[in-house]
C-alpha cells in the first residue's frame, strides 16, 4: 500500500505546509460554494453566479491597485453586484435573467479598466493572471480566519433560511400566498451567493469560480431530488474534486513542461466536468435497471 502511494503521490505533498494551507481553504470553500450552488441550480441561477464570478476580475483589480486583499475586492464587487441584481430584477425567472445580464454587462466594461489599469501599474502585472485563474497554493495563512468566518456567515444564512428559501426557489407564488417574504428571502440568498463566489473568486479564479458553485450541484441533484441530500453530496463531491486536484497540481511539476507544474484550477475544472459527466451516466444506467 505504501508503495503505491508514493507512486501516485509525489515527495513532499503531505509534509508541505502550503499544501496543508491550500487544503483548507480548499476544502472550506469548495463545501461553501458546493452547498449554496444546490439553491442556484434549483432556482435557475447559474448565470448570476457566472456573472458574479466574472465581475470578480474587476474587484480583485481594484483591490490590488488600492493595495488591500484580494478578497475584499472580490466580496465588495460581488455583493454590490447582487445588490443591483435584486434592487432592478424580479422574481420571475425572466426577470432574473434580465437583471443579470444587465449587471454582467456593465460589469464586464468595468472589468476592462481595471484590468488594464492593473496591467498597466508597476508591480500587479503579475497578479493579472493570479485574479483570473486563481493560484491557492500562494495564499497567506492570514486569510484563514476571513474565509472561515465567510463562511461561517454563508452556512448560517442558507440553514436559517432552508426551508422558506426551497419553497421560494420552487414556487414563488404560494410561498408568497403562504406569507413568506419572498423579496427578503431572495435578497439574502443573492448576499449569501455573493460571499460563496467571492470565496471561490480567490481560490480557483474569478473566471473558474462558478465551475465549483454550479457544477458538484448540478451532479449531485442527477443523483438524488432530496435538496438536504443534494447538499451533502454535492459538498462531497467539490471537496474530493478540489483535493483530488491539489494532488494532481503537486504531481504536475514533474509532467512536462518539467519544473513549472499545472494550475490547480485546471485540474479543479476537469474533475467537475467529469464527476458531472459520470453522474448523468449512473442516473441512465440506474433507469435501466430500474425498468
Amino acid at each position: 500500500m505504501h508503495t503505491i502511494l508514493r507512486a501516485i503521490v509525489e515527495p513532499g505533498f503531505f509534509s508541505s505546509y502550503a499544501v496543508q494551507l491550500a487544503a483548507a481553504f480548499g476544502g472550506v470553500v469548495a463545501v461553501i460554494a458546493a452547498g449554496i450552488g444546490v439553491f442556484t441550480v434549483i432556482r435557475g441561477q447559474a448565470f448570476a453566479g457566472e456573472a458574479l464570478g466574472d465581475m470578480g476580475s474587476a474587484g480583485g483589480s481594484s483591490a490590488y491597485l488600492i493595495g488591500v486583499a484580494p478578497i475584499w475586492g472580490f466580496l465588495g464587487i460581488s455583493v454590490a453586484a447582487s445588490a443591483v441584481m435584486e434592487l432592478i430584477g424580479v422574481q420571475r425567472a425572466r426577470g432574473r435573467d434580465l437583471a443579470t445580464g444587465v449587471v454582467l454587462g456593465a460589469g464586464f466594461g468595468l472589468a476592462a479598466l481595471l484590468l488594464y489599469l492593473g496591467m498597466s501599474h508597476p508591480g500587479t502585472t503579475g497578479e493579472i493572471p493570479t485574479i483570473l485563474f486563481g493560484s491557492i497554493f500562494t495564499l497567506s495563512s492570514s486569510n484563514l480566519p476571513i474565509v472561515l468566518t465567510l463562511g461561517a456567515i454563508t452556512v448560517v444564512t442558507i440553514a436559517t433560511l432552508y426551508r422558506p428559501l426551497l419553497l421560494v426557489s420552487v414556487s414563488p407564488e404560494l410561498a408568497a400566498a403562504r406569507g413568506i417574504p419572498v423579496r427578503v428571502v431572495g435578497a439574502s440568498y443573492l448576499f449569501a451567493l455573493s460571499i460563496a463566489v467571492a470565496l471561490a473568486d480567490l481560490t480557483i479564479g474569478a473566471i473558474l469560480s462558478t465551475a465549483l458553485l454550479v457544477g458538484p450541484a448540478a451532479a449531485a441533484l442527477r443523483l438524488t431530488s432530496r435538496p438536504h441530500t443534494a447538499i451533502l453530496a454535492a459538498s462531497g463531491i467539490g471537496l474530493g474534486c478540489t483535493w483530488l486536484g491539489l494532488l494532481l497540481a503537486w504531481d504536475s511539476y514533474y509532467w512536462p513542461p518539467f519544473r513549472h507544474g499545472w494550475p490547480v484550477s485546471f485540474f479543479v475544472v476537469t474533475l467537475v466536468l467529469i464527476s458531472y459527466l459520470l453522474s448523468g451516466l449512473r442516473r441512465r444506467g440506474g433507469s435501466g435497471s430500474g425498468a
